[in-house]
């Protein structure tokens, strides 16, 4: 009776419940196929993902993984003419003469005292210098290591010296895999930020045993790490080169190989063939060698021809071909390929200045990252010792409420006359400030007002005009039209004075 009362208000098993699958992907034979062609896998572009994967950055750019591309772009640049002339013109673009300071307190005396001293110690650590080479390693080398020391015998009343750091001698040589706050040279606190390196006490590439090889911890405030970052959690750096460095490669084999057969072709200077039967012909031995009286008349044997060998080379498409490697190989860098190649002859104006529009604002983007990785932090470490020095810093606050900024060099303009105009327009309708004209310049505004006044009242004081316009009439000279300025240089032809 109980068994059947059970039974009655028993309820009935629940269907399963299957798991709807995702509209966006259906399921043939096996195979996924998503929403986008990228994603499907087939016979067709199988070999051109093969080596796409899904590693972190940390583990991408392996300490494995960065000596070899370190290596190889070492010694590309080193044997490479092109690619060695467009890292030293990067860093020179980039850095130049160095960076300049203007500080900006209420102290205008005070201020200029202290950029004084602060170009003075520059000079004497070779500032400028050190941040070329920091740029070349960048592109190079992928990162740059800078080490904040105390220099007793630099000819400074302040102290603080620089030292360059080579990025292989910054590695963990007891790295654990299941430390996760550190990486290979750096370690971490729980907030991400870099407490200290590791750095080895001898440079890389001594005879030394395994067990010589230590590191050291050094403080993160002595440091300055500086590369490219191109992903989130990317804490050490590769070159910059790395996706030109096959096409450099490929340019030096084609010209080794145009030279070698050139050289192959100029081995023989010409060949004899027989044009009448043999048996009318004097006998040769195959591979014998008939020497020709240079610069006159010779005569052969009886049916005998002579045919110079033309070289061809090299090709019509050579110069296409190093162009274009070129231009592509350049476009990692966001370089023109005028600059690159160094020849601007199918350049005219307009696509000169087109083209490097790009090229400049890359360079300011640099400037700017490294005034805050690296600059700024370095002057504050020269706060630091000079606030021993009595008189020398001016009392307005302390040193995180003071404002600077960094004066670089400024880009040269192709055609000074039209700059000068275009500045005097903007000027005279206020759409244009002498501060930025003047930073544009990398100058201060404030030092060349007053380097201006002082030449004013020289030139008063010993009777030298100055303030005679000399203008250039529409009538005395021909002005280039737009359309003629956007020619080539090479197809512009120069008329007649009298025309």
């Amino acid at each position: 009776m109980l068994q059947a009362f059970k039974q009655l208000f028993r309820r009935p098993p629940a269907a399963p419940v299957r798991a709807e699958r995702p509209r966006e992907v259906r399921f043939v034979g096996g195979n996924a196929h998503a929403s986008f062609d990228t994603a499907a896998t087939n016979d067709e572009n199988r070999k051109q993902w093969r080596y796409a994967d899904g590693l972190s950055a940390e583990r991408c750019n392996s300490a494995q993984v960065r000596r070899i591309l370190r290596n190889r772009g070492r010694y590309e640049t080193d044997n490479n003419s092109y690619l060695s002339g467009m890292m030293r013109t990067l860093a020179n673009d980039c850095i130049g003469r160095g960076p300049r300071l203007q500080l900006n307190t209420k102290d205008v005396v005070g201020n200029q005292r202290v950029e004084r001293a602060f170009a003075h110690w520059a000079k004497q650590v070779r500032l400028a210098e050190k941040l070329r080479i920091m740029r070349r390693g960048r592109a190079v080398d992928g990162e740059a290591f800078l080490q904040l020391v105390t220099n007793p015998r630099l000819a400074s009343a302040i102290k603080l010296d620089l030292r360059l750091i080579a990025p292989e001698r910054v590695t963990s040589t007891d790295l654990s895999v299941t430390d996760s706050q550190r990486i290979d040279g750096i370690r971490f606190d729980e907030s991400g930020n870099p407490v200290a390196y590791d750095l080895l006490d001898r440079p890389v590439g001594r005879e030394l045993g395994i067990n010589d090889w230590k590191s050291r911890p050094v403080d993160a405030s002595q440091m300055v790490h500086w590369f490219r970052c191109e992903r989130a959690e990317q804490y050490r750096g590769i070159p910059e080169i790395v996706p030109a460095l096959h096409l450099f490669a490929q340019l030096r084999r084609f010209t080794l190989a145009v030279l070698a057969a050139a050289e192959a072709a100029a081995d023989h200077a010409g060949v004899i063939k027989a044009n009448v039967p043999p048996e009318d012909v004097e006998k040769y031995d195959s591979g014998d060698v008939v020497e020709l009286e240079p610069r006159s008349f010779v005569t052969l044997p009886a049916g005998w021809d002579i045919n110079q060998i033309d070289a061809k080379q090299p090709t019509t498409t050579y110069d296409s071909f190093v162009s274009k490697i070129l231009n592509e190989a350049a476009r990692c860098l966001n370089m023109p390929y005028n600059v690159a190649a160094g020849n601007s002859a199918s350049y005219n104006y307009a696509s000169g200045r087109l083209d490097h529009q790009v090229y400049y604002k890359s360079q300011t983007v640099d400037r700017d990252d490294l005034a805050i990785v690296c600059l700024d932090r370095v002057f504050l470490a020269w706060l630091d010792e000079a606030a021993m020095i009595p008189g020398l810093l001016p009392e307005d606050g302390p040193f995180a409420a003071w404002q600077w900024q960094w004066f670089w060099d400024g880009n040269e303009h192709v055609d000074p006359a039209k700059e000068a105009n275009a500045a005097e327009i903007l000027l005279r309708n206020n759409l244009l400030t002498l501060a930025h004209y003047y930073a544009a310049q990398g100058q201060d505004w404030r030092d060349a007002i007053m380097q201006r006044a002082e030449e004013i009242k020289l030139c008063e004081e010993q009777g030298v005009p100055w303030n005679q316009v000399v203008s250039t009439s529409p009538d005395d000279e021909e002005e280039e039209t737009d359309e003629e300025s956007e020619k080539p240089a090479d197809s512009k032809k120069k008329e007649p004075a009298n025309a």
